[in-house]
């Protein structure tokens, strides 16, 4: 054993862990003073949003690509997510409205691990009562799950006119299993003039009526049906497909399956999730 670590002590470990606990206190205010700087760049240069969905996707990525050591994976998330979505909230405050129709624990968890608790949350009853919230709102986000159950509706109908809000993240996005913030939801935002994550674009697809063909057809094109609802006389499905391929492919798939009366309007795109629990 090298003398260094035969004489080493506790002591002297406490005061290593003194000394790193300051520097990550000094780097945060550090990268404080950037967001300072950052801010009245983009005052001189007209403003913007603050969001910026494929940087945070990319920066998420990369922590997960890089984590080693004992320290769960889990932790490290948790603790840059509060830094991002922080420093966002410095640079421009805003809420996050949350949909919790489906029981407050599992939304609940996921809004604090994925916002903090400086981010306000603004609990809602509905999908639909999330995206009138971030409609009316200056520069606020939305969230709720993917699966809305039987009583939701259509509700990414609401999202196709132009200037509704649209889905701009799908989080966890860094997936592995027994993930303590892992039920599916999508984030929502006034549209973003910049800035957003096009891995997987987001269509509603209104149609005549359901046919059994419709989950193959669209699987060979790396497709999938993320949700169906009844709407009005007809069917409208929520559909993910790569964001290489264009919408024009989904319509053509769709008619070769049969539908009629079909009519394809992107409502949002978001990064590709991460799988962890894959090696590279």
């Amino acid at each position: 054993m090298p003398k260094s670590a035969a004489i080493e002590t506790l002591a002297d470990l406490r005061v290593d862990i003194d000394r790193i606990d300051a520097s990550m206190h000094e780097l945060l205010m550090e990268r404080g003073r950037i967001i300072d700087r950052l801010i009245a760049i983009k005052a001189r240069q007209g403003g913007g949003s603050a969001f910026r969905p494929a940087r945070e996707a990319s920066m998420m990525r990369a922590l997960a690509e890089r984590h080693r050591g004992l320290l769960p994976l889990d932790t490290v998330e948790g603790i840059w997510r509060i830094i991002i979505s922080t420093f966002t909230y410095v640079q421009s405050n805003y809420s996050v409205h949350v949909d919790m129709s489906r029981g407050d624990a599992p939304m609940r968890d996921s809004a604090r691990f994925h916002f903090g608790f400086t981010v306000p949350c603004v609990p809602h009853h509905s999908a639909g009562g999330v995206i009138d919230a971030v409609a009316r709102g200056s520069g606020d986000l939305g969230m709720f799950a993917l699966d809305g159950g039987a009583g939701a509706g259509a509700w990414w109908t609401r999202l196709c006119p132009a200037s509704a809000p649209k889905i701009i993240a799908r989080l966890p996005l860094v997936e592995r299993p027994d993930h303590p913030a892992g039920m599916p939801v999508f984030v929502i935002a006034k549209p973003l003039a910049e800035g957003a994550a096009r891995d997987v674009v987001i269509d509603c697809v209104s149609l005549d009526r359901w046919r059994g063909d419709y989950p193959d057809v669209l699987g060979a094109l790396g497709a999938e049906i993320i949700g169906n609802a009844a709407d009005g006389m007809g069917l409208s499905l929520l559909i993910a497909r790569p964001g290489a391929l264009d919408a024009g492919a989904i319509a053509s798939a769709l008619r070769k399956a049969g539908a009629r009366d079909l009519k394809v309007t992107e409502v949002g795109a978001h990064a590709a999730r991460f799988d962890s629990s894959v090696s590279p």
